[in-house]
């Protein structure tokens, strides 16, 4: 649905399933081309930020893989981010499903004007897989080659770097440290790496020009944005528009709050939304931000507490494994949200607010922070549903789960025509092995990694310590050195590219 007249990045789904290539071209018009100098530009103009969580200048990435490429002889990629691996979003996975001819619009337009050498699409459903396909055999072997790669379904993989290692061949996890994807991405290459909408936008944007675009939304803040609401509508909206009124359009209420950007998101409450509108400055007044786009209100008949103990529990489940705070302090912090639950007195609450403590600004990613923040604002906004229950009392509500979780997806019927793209020489692993490190500054030489890593991976000093600080792990093994991470005592071992 839409709630913009006429939708732009929605248009013509109102007569058809899915948008072929005739009827993309029917509805869109033919794509222009543009100069690197004319694509950052109109990326100024028009504002236009990532739309996958963090709202990072599209403009600038342009710009680092630019000069990246520069000092790289020419060469780089673009990666499209279609990993949504978080139950509560379906944005991209509509474009991708019924309108994949504009992303791939976006991410070619964005390939030829900085000399790319291919486009990668990532998602994780076979129907998107399906879709995409189809619509790269629609438009036939002409400019840029796109490719698509299929990554796991898994929370963690939607994050940029876990992303760039899915399509390379190497676990689909995020990198234990900052590396920039415009200066060492995709093949080891300066990366553009976006999320699904931002490419579709700038398809529309470079169609439209400038100021056409600037039409629609706030001044500082121009053009559309897709949410998904309750978990299962996707709307586009103007930028501006307040928050009853989108959820109004879904028939739905804020209920006891709405809980905004999706589970690293932040819990509004009834009087924030009343006052709030869809824009990243109205929510940054609520400490909040729309994040990935997802908007989650919690109606009166269930348990907020509950709701929050099951997506905590998901949450622990979805670790990376490939740290202490993430992979022992999450499912830590889930079970004492469960004591409380079970009405486990104050100090329930107290082991809540410990175990976020104890994780935040200590994983390898952000995956323990956005958590523990989550958990945080479930907290500060309803602390009497947890008080009550802790103390016994209870809420008096049963928990009936309207906060997403992973189901079983249906396949999409395609149109008639190619089902798949014609055969592509199958990838090769791209980057290094992957490395087993051990922190010395924690490392209390138990010796246990020892037990369970052959001697050709670890081997122990005659002092009981790993006798080196880096090891190599056959990608053969890596379940073997996830062990031996978790077996850790003193979390002094981690896993690296």
């Amino acid at each position: 649905m839409a709630c913009v007249d006429p939708p732009r990045l929605l248009a013509g789904l109102d007569e058809a399933y899915r948008l072929d290539r005739v009827g993309h071209l029917t509805v869109h018009g033919t794509m222009p081309a543009l100069r690197a100098d004319e694509l950052v530009a109109l990326a100024e103009n028009i504002d236009l930020r990532g739309r996958g969580g963090a709202g990072f200048p599209f403009a600038k990435k342009v710009t680092a893989v630019v000069e990246a490429a520069g000092r790289a002889g020419g060469r780089c990629n673009v990666v499209v981010n279609g990993s949504e691996g978080e139950p509560s979003c379906l944005k991209d996975t509509a474009l991708l499903l019924h309108t994949p001819h504009l992303v791939i619009d976006g991410a070619t337009l964005a390939a030829e004007a900085i000399g790319a050498e291919e486009v990668v699409i990532a998602c994780h459903r076979p129907d998107v897989e399906e879709s995409l396909n189809a619509a790269i055999a629609e438009r036939g072997p002409s400019g840029v080659p796109v490719e698509v790669s299929v990554t796991p379904d898994r929370f963690v993989a939607g994050e940029g770097g876990a992303v760039i290692n899915g399509i390379s061949g190497a676990p689909a996890i995020p990198n234990g440290r900052k590396i920039r994807s415009s200066e060492n991405g995709l093949g080891g290459l300066p990366t553009l790496l976006s999320n699904t909408e931002t490419y579709a936008q700038l398809a529309v944007a470079a169609r439209m020009g400038a100021l056409p675009y600037r039409s629609v939304g706030l001044p500082t803040e121009p053009g559309t944005t897709l949410l998904t609401v309750g978990g299962k509508y996707v709307m586009e909206t103007p930028t501006g528009v307040p928050l009853t009124y989108v959820l109004e359009l879904c028939g739905l209420t804020p209920g006891q709050g709405v809980l905004v950007g999706g589970y690293h998101g932040k819990w509004l409450d009834p009087k924030s939304i009343g006052a709030a509108t869809i824009s990243r400055e109205s929510m940054k007044k609520y400490g909040a931000r729309l994040g990935a786009g997802a908007v989650l209100p919690i109606p009166e008949d269930t348990c907020p507490l509950g709701e929050t103990a099951r997506v905590a529990r998901w949450l622990a489940a979805e670790t990376a494994g490939q740290c202490g705070p993430c992979f022992i302090g999450l499912p830590a912090l889930a079970d004492a949200i469960g004591q409380v639950e079970r009405g486990g007195g104050q100090s329930s609450i107290d082991n809540v607010r410990a175990y976020i403590n104890s994780v935040r600004k200590r994983g390898a990613c952000s995956h323990p922070d956005g958590t523990a923040g989550f958990v945080t604002t479930a907290l500060d906004a309803f602390p009497e549903e947890f008080e009550s229950h802790a103390m016994g009392a209870g809420c008096g509500r049963p928990t009936i789960g309207v906060l997403p979780m992973p189901e079983e997806t249906q396949p999409l019927a395609l149109p008639p025509g190619p089902a798949v793209a014609p055969p592509r020489a199958e990838r090769q692993q791209r980057g290094p092995m992957e490395k087993l490190l051990v922190d010395w500054s924690l490392c209390q030489g138990h010796g246990l990694c020892a037990d369970i890593l052959p001697p050709e991976v670890l081997t122990l000093g005659i002092d009981g310590y790993p006798s080196s600080a880096r090891m190599e792990v056959p990608r053969q093994l890596r379940n073997q050195a996830v062990r031996a991470v978790r077996r850790c005592p003193a979390l002094a071992l981690r896993i690296e590219e």
